[in-house]
């Protein structure tokens, strides 16, 4: 993501918001070193809102409702402190885009970036 706005580099002190124009995938921050990670958040979401729930909203298929749950649980952006010209996330941070229906689709990010340039 950082490739996409090379302004960060110039940036001392600041504040990246990151949000996704979407009601079906999502944006969170988690661990980012270990791969099972994803796999089990993924596992752990699908239980909370299973396909199989009598849902009312269906005319977009079986997955989409579960996908609306799973967005309304994680949310549609995060926010990450920049220091010195880079994302100041953790050490095993990072953001993940989450999509939410089994046929991923064209998502659109709006990242807007603030701070104080650096001297």
């Amino acid at each position: 993501m950082t490739e996409a706005l090379p302004e960060l580099v110039g940036i001392a002190c600041g504040l990246l918001h990151v949000f996704i124009q979407h009601t079906s995938a999502s944006l969170t921050i988690n661990e980012n070193a270990d791969p099972d990670v994803p796999a089990d958040l993924e596992r752990s979401f699908s239980a909370i809102a299973p396909e199989d729930f009598p849902y009312r909203h269906t005319v977009e298929g079986p997955d989409d409702m579960p996908a609306h749950v799973k967005a309304a649980l994680l949310g549609s952006s995060v926010s990450i402190p920049v220091r010195d010209g880079r994302l100041a996330l953790g050490t095993w941070q990072g953001i993940y885009l989450c999509e939410h229906r089994d046929q991923a689709h064209g998502r659109t990010l709006v990242l807007t970036l603030q701070g104080s340039d650096q001297k």
